[in-house]
């Protein structure tokens, strides 16, 4: 009897330590990630500072299941589907072709995102104050600062005459950033050189055939692919001696020239507060978007060395952050 009762403790013991251990497991988050490539990379590291800030630790609350489409729109909408199939907690999508990828191709899981356009005009929304769907997250400025970054690019090199852009014409915000770098560059009297690609490899074409003659910079319009092959375009930007004008710092820091925007990693970072209220059971339809509106502006003097170029002391003046 002794033996019996000792043996059926056992197993109750086994048993309780097995419902824990389920317990335990079951209430770790997993969250799926949609991210074009390239630097934005830095959002997913941003996003992981910002949790553990909030007391959540990888590994143990929550966990990422990241999927790098690589500026591809197709593989993003492959990806959601398959995110939700897995019943993860959530999808954190980053770009606008990307969201709007997710979105189209899911049914019920909530989103929460990082975009730098506005994401009622793109219908992800219905407000910033009331989502009122399944979607929210953190807004920020890219496509709308485009012609002040022409204008930044023009006092950095005052004899800017014309700047080559690469984007997705059937990308409705890339079009929109287009337009008003096209209007930008017609008040400032700089030739704007469009380039129109509809995919990473056709990108890559058109870097490869791009001469030094053909432009004075490379100028970066709001565009997801192609930001997805950012550190291709600095490289042969350099090769090609074009100095290159991004909207990130972190772009700065890998050999462009200048950036003007925000910081993936500080956006990251904030997103981090609306992906634990989504785990903590609030509807996305409830949290207000935030904007995060501050700016930086950055200079990299090791390249503008390598380029054979001068800032003007004045411009470097107001740069937020110098490499040197």
């Amino acid at each position: 009897m002794r033996r019996f009762l000792a043996r059926s403790v056992g197993i109750i013991y086994v048993m309780l330590l097995a419902h824990c251990a389920y317990g335990q497991q079951a209430n770790v988050f997993r969250i799926g990630v949609l991210f074009p490539g390239g630097p934005l990379s830095g959002t997913i590291d941003g996003l992981r500072d910002g949790l553990k800030e909030l007391g959540l630790k990888e590994g143990k609350q929550f966990t990422l299941v990241i999927r790098d489409t690589k500026g591809d729109p197709k593989a993003a909408e492959e990806a959601a589907r398959y995110l939700e199939r897995e019943k993860v907690s959530l999808i954190y999508a980053m770009t606008s072709s990307v969201i709007v990828a997710a979105k189209e191709a899911t049914q019920k899981v909530p989103i929460v995102f990082t975009i730098g356009s506005d994401p009622v005009a793109l219908k992800l929304v219905d407000d910033f104050a009331k989502p009122g769907g399944r979607v929210t997250g953190v807004h920020y400025l890219v496509r709308d600062l485009t012609g002040k970054r022409l204008e930044i690019l023009k006092e950095i090199l005052p004899k800017l005459s014309r700047v080559v852009t690469f984007y997705d014409p059937g990308s409705r915000v890339s079009s929109e950033a287009a337009k008003l770098g096209r209007e930008e560059a017609k008040r400032l009297g700089i030739k704007f050189i469009e380039k129109q690609v509809t995919s990473v490899a056709g990108l890559q074409q058109g870097l490869q055939a791009l001469k030094s003659a053909d432009a004075d910079a490379f100028f970066y319009t709001a565009d997801g692919m192609v930001v997805s092959q950012a550190q291709l375009i600095i490289d042969t930007a350099k090769a090609k001696k074009l100095p290159t004008m991004f909207h990130e710092q972190s772009l700065v820091a890998k050999g462009a020239l200048a950036s003007y925007g925000q910081n993936y990693h500080e956006i990251g970072r904030i997103s981090a507060k609306h992906v634990q209220q989504v785990l903590n059971g609030t509807s996305p339809k409830d949290l207000r978007i935030e904007t995060v509106d501050n700016v930086e502006f950055a200079i990299n003097l090791q390249t503008s060395k390598q380029l054979g170029l001068t800032i003007p002391a004045q411009v470097l003046a107001r740069a937020d952050k110098v490499i040197k």
